[in-house]
């Protein structure tokens, strides 16, 4: 399942020279290597990166936690991926989860041992997104592009930084910005924040609008702003719905736009949710997945909001 993803958004990069990024997350690749699993093209096995940067993928998303109990996903972890990237001409992206496990809108927690005080939590962060910035740059492998938080629409670092207080959500993501800033990384990296429900121009509006207005953030903190687009959460998610939220994005913040996550399923028997209208064409198959893809990377038109993407 997981090759067949590659494969689809693959089969889509080597036309698609317009993006800027063409990228695929490859967090897991290290464990599941460890669990004997292999890629191939041309009936070969080969590394994965090798594969990757052959059929015209740019870029690697990797996510990173702080200090997970078995070690997965953690600063070492990432390290040595960013490493073989590098090798393979693979610019890196890195998500910084700010917990050591998930985050994602219903799971934010606070890396353990870390303050709950947002004046100590906003320091914990400053120091933290520096040490990253400044391991990667000693090892080599300085990252074109960190996500402060990955799909922070509820907030980030709960509760400290949830909803009920956009102020601490805006000083945290500033504390965060400027640890990367202050670093010794060379060149800098793009800043991005990233929240989830990329078609939802309400949803996108009202959390910028929010964490701005509330001073804790300024706009020149950041350089872009990411997305994730998932259509099967719901019939809202069409693609009509995604070029109106971000064309206005770009047209109302003026920042580089990114669908940092996207997916399209080969089998889907039992959907949950309703799949959006205009997407009833597109088969649940490696072939639909192209599809798919070629489909959300038009909705990026240069240059009225250049259009990164990525998939997962």
């Amino acid at each position: 399942m997981v090759l067949f993803r590659f494969l689809a958004f693959l089969s889509y990069c080597s036309v698609a020279l317009a993006l800027t990024y063409k990228g695929v997350d490859w967090s897991s690749v290290l464990l599941e290597e460890q669990k004997g699993i292999q890629y191939t093209a041309g009936g070969s096995a080969q590394p994965l990166e090798k594969i990757l940067a052959a059929n015209g993928v740019n870029s690697v998303r990797q996510r990173v936690w702080v200090n997970p109990s078995n070690g997965d996903y953690n600063l070492d972890y990432n390290l040595k991926l960013a490493k073989r990237a590098k090798a393979a001409g693979l610019s890196v992206y890195l998500t910084l989860h700010f917990s050591d496990t998930w985050a994602d809108p219903g799971h934010q927690a606070i890396p353990s041992g870390w303050p709950t005080d947002i004046d100590n939590l906003a320091w914990r962060l400053y120091n933290y997104t520096q040490q990253v910035s400044n391991a990667f740059q000693s090892a080599g492998v300085p990252p074109a592009i960190i996500s402060i938080g990955n799909e922070i629409t509820a907030g980030l670092l709960f509760p400290t930084g949830s909803t009920k207080s956009y102020y601490n959500i805006g000083r945290l993501l500033n504390s965060a910005a400027y640890g990367i800033k202050d670093s010794s990384i060379n060149p800098k990296p793009k800043i991005m924040i990233h929240l989830d429900k990329g078609w939802d121009w309400g949803t996108q509006e009202y959390f910028y609008t929010q964490v701005l207005n509330q001073k804790g953030l300024t706009l020149d903190a950041f350089d872009a702003m990411g997305v994730s687009y998932y259509p099967f959460y719901g019939s809202g998610a069409t693609f009509s719905a995604l070029e109106t939220s971000l064309t206005n994005m770009a047209n109302k913040w003026g920042k580089q736009i990114f669908v940092s996550e996207l997916d399209w399923p080969t089998s889907c028997p039992s959907p949950a949710q309703p799949f959006p209208s205009d997407m009833k064409n597109i088969p649940f198959s490696a072939d639909g997945q192209t599809q798919f893809i070629k489909k959300v990377a038009s909705q990026g038109s240069e240059p009225l909001h250049p259009l990164h993407f990525g998939a997962k």
